[in-house]
């Protein structure tokens, strides 16, 4: 009988680009700011953007108005994508090894314009990737784009019924404990992707548990 493949759903931040989100704090503090910004939590203002509620120019002055900056555009945009590190090509490499052995694959990620934005103009620069993340996957889900985000339930059901996959067929391979809970909840399958694992450590093991 042949093997049964899993759907590979994949988070961005912290799986597929490195990300350090005290370079963004720090930078944020250095223009005089309180920020707080965590992987677990963040400011209303925050899930606007990555929800698409607000524009970058509403976000930015919203930075202003909310921790006192007084900051042009361009030093607030590089404070923001100072959280934004590399997109290893070894990472690339996987994931286009597995699709060409047949998995599906996707992106779920939360996302806004201006950090998607930006690393899509790296990866074009450094990779020659026209469209970005997008080139190297099926699909992509931006929760600034699809109007919802994680850790909430109706982002996975979107893009569950819009990739036309079972959730037990599934792989979310992810590093927000939050995230992973609400993957279980919904009967996903799931790699929780915890330093020092990497994606080429630990995915390739996780496929074969998935297939045993």
């Amino acid at each position: 009988m042949a093997q049964k493949l899993p759907h590979l759903l994949f988070d961005f931040g912290g799986v597929i680009i490195n990300i350090d989100y005290n370079r963004t704090l720090e930078a944020m503090r250095a223009l005089g700011s309180g920020i707080e910004f965590t992987q677990a939590a963040q400011a209303e203002l925050f899930d606007q953007l990555e929800t698409g509620q607000i524009s970058a120019a509403e976000f930015r002055d919203g930075l202003r108005e909310h921790y006192g900056l007084q900051a042009t555009d361009a030093q607030l945009d590089n404070a923001w994508h100072a959280m934004l590190l590399d997109v290893p090509a070894e990472r690339l490499a996987l994931i286009a090894d597995l699709r060409r052995q047949g998995y599906q694959t996707a992106l779920l990620s939360n996302t806004n314009h201006l950090h998607i934005t930006e690393i899509n103009r790296r990866l074009q620069a450094q990779y020659g990737l026209q469209n970005g993340i997008a080139d190297c996957l099926d699909r992509v889900f931006y929760s600034q784009e699809v109007g919802l985000r994680k850790p909430g339930e109706e982002i996975f059901r979107h893009a569950l019924r819009e990739m036309n996959w079972e959730a037990a067929d599934t792989l979310f391979i992810e590093d927000s404990p939050q995230h992973i809970a609400t993957a279980h909840r919904l009967g996903l399958h799931t790699l929780f992707l915890t330093p020092p694992l990497t994606l080429q450590d630990a995915l390739p093991a996780a496929i074969r548990a998935f297939s045993a």
